[in-house]
This record gives C-alpha cells, structure tokens and sequence, in this order.
C-alpha cells in the first residue's frame, strides 16, 4: 500500500534545472555524474525501507545504477518499496492565457508508461501549479485539471497508480486564509475533472499543499492554523473514497513542514489515509551533510541525516513529533 501511517514517500524527482539549483547552494556542479551519485546516497541509506512505502524517481535516475551495477529500480524493488516515475515534462505556456503555465507530457505518455512498468515502476506522478492569486474560474486552472483527469486514465489503462499534484504555490504575500480558499478553488475543479472521467478515486492518490503562509508575509501562520485550514479545505472538496492523500512541503523549511504535518495528525481521523511526500523537506540536510565529497563520513552523515529527516516525518504523521526532537535524533 503506497498511503499509510508510518511510511512516507520520497520526492527524489527533481528535474535537472532543479537539481542545478540544490547543487549550487553547495558548490558542486550538476552534471549526470554528480546526480547519480548523490542519488545512489539517498536510495542506499540503510534502514530506510523501515520508513518508505514508494520514492519517486526521475526519468534520468530511473535509468541509472549504483556503482556496483544495481539499476536503481531494482535495487528498490528489493527493499520492498514501491517504484514510481514522474511523467509530466514539465510546464509551457498556455495559449488560452497569457500569464498562465500548464503542464506538458501528454504526447507519447502511454508509451512511456510501458516502458517504466517493465523498470518496475507502478505509480506515477504528475505535477500542476496554481497560484493563490488565480481568480476563481481561471482557465489556466480548468486546463491543467483536465491534463491531470487525462494523465489519471492512462495510468489506469496501464495499471499504474496516478499522484495527481495540484500544487498551490507559495509565491507571493497570501495569508493562509487566502491559501485555504485557494486549496478549495483548485482541489474543487481537479476533481470534477477527475469524475467528469469516471476515474475511479479508489485508485487516485492526491498530492497536495498545506494552507500555509506564502513567502513574502512575515506573520507567519502558527502550525494550528495551517492544520485547520488544511483539513478544512479538503474536507470540502475531496472525495472520501479516494485511496489517500500524500502532503507536498511546497517550499516550507524541513522543520516547518514537519510540524505542520504533526498539527494536521492531531485533527485525525479523516475520510482517507494520510501521509507524506516530501523533497527538499527530506533532502535538504543530508544534502548538506554530504557537500559533493566521495569521503565515507560525509557519505555516512548525508545518509544519517536522511534517515533521521524521514524518521521525524513518521513521529509527525502519527502527531508524536515536538520541537524538541530537531535537538537531537531518534
């Protein structure tokens, strides 16, 4: 099961024009090289299948292997962690709407998926962004639902479970009230997409953001709001018979995201299972800790790190998680 308490799931999907920007702020250039390495790091840190019910992959990494030959798809498959694929190519222009950004990759899609299926891939996932700012009804909004309704049948002709990501940004000086109204508008309009579909919801994860603060305010919402503002706004909008719902950290600090989704347990139980999907919320630290060196303490404190990021995630999605846990590790 991909959406269950204590196993969360890691975002290692990061294009390469994100990855470039992670690598900079370490100094270490990002070339093919660098990023199979630092993901070998990650996928080998021991102990983590006690933790990970699936890791997103790249296109790249779902190709590459550990140093000793191990494709990495497989080397997951033997932990008993579940393989997906990010499959949407990223986002362009809408031509309907001149400030508008949709997101591209339907073409050739179902090929695709065949071809992760036999690298043992059997969930997907594909990322849309809104923006707090969009005016109710925006065509931008509509398009982009519709995308991810055609992205959820194909994976359902081939057997992979979809992540849909509608994914509300941070961006700009929303309060997190303004964010609440947002996650309805947005989440409201992906799935009549989904139902106009007839896609069946039992086979459909959501991957969505927190009502939190955008970047640009500075009276920042305390995690009691953020959780109820969360809650509430998919209660209103999400259907209890979808098979679960995983919580992107959509640019909050790991300590931020972490306590926010500590709040949002504490308001369980809810319609459907919950838990967690994270990037740079995870990575951040043990991206750090490593700094591009092929030294063993570094390659050890990258992996502890990771492994102790994800640990506090769990105590999180089971509301177990204080502040003072960042102290020191489990």
């Amino acid at each position: 099961m991909l959406v269950r308490q204590g196993k969360g799931i890691l975002a290692a999907d990061e294009s390469n024009a994100t990855c470039e920007k992670r690598f900079n702020t370490i100094g270490v250039p990002c070339i093919e090289e660098t990023r199979r390495d630092y993901r070998e790091i990650l996928l080998t840190t021991p102990g983590i299948e006690q933790f990970l019910s699936g890791v997103i992959l790249f296109d790249e990494t779902i190709r590459q292997s550990t140093k000793d030959g191990t494709p990495f798809h497989e080397l997951l498959a033997s932990k008993n962690i579940l393989v997906g694929i990010k499959v949407d190519q990223g986002l362009e222009e809408d031509l309907n709407n001149p400030v508008g950004k949709v997101t591209k990759g339907l073409d050739g899609l179902s090929e695709r998926l065949q071809e992760y299926k036999s690298m043992s891939a059997t969930f997907a996932k594909w990322r849309a962004v809104a923006n707090v700012s969009d005016k109710p009804g925006d065509p931008t909004v509509r398009e982009n639902a519709s995308r991810l309704a055609a992205y959820a049948e194909i994976c359902h002709s081939k057997n992979i479970v979809p992540i849909v990501e509608p994914e509300v940004l941070m961006d700009g000086p929303h309060t997190a009230a303004q964010a609440e109204d947002a996650l309805v508008e947005v989440l409201s309009v992906v799935f009549d997409a989904l139902e106009a579909k007839n896609i069946d919801l039992r086979g459909v994860v959501l991957k969505t953001s927190m009502a939190v603060t955008g970047k640009d305010n500075p009276l920042k919402a305390e995690p009691s709001e953020v959780s109820e503002r969360t809650v509430r706004a998919l209660r209103s909008s999400v259907p209890n018979h979808l098979a679960g719902i995983a919580f992107l950290s959509g640019g909050q600090s790991p300590e931020e995201a972490t306590a926010n989704l500590n709040a949002i347990a504490r308001v369980e139980p809810l319609p459907w299972p919950v838990t967690f999907s994270f990037g740079r919320a995870l990575q951040e630290p043990a991206l750090k800790a490593w700094g591009g060196s092929a030294d063993a303490d570094n390659i050890n404190a990258a992996q502890a790190a990771l492994l102790e990021r994800i640990s506090l995630n769990i105590v999180a999605d089971a509301a177990g998680y204080t502040k003072t846990m960042e102290e020191g590790s489990l």
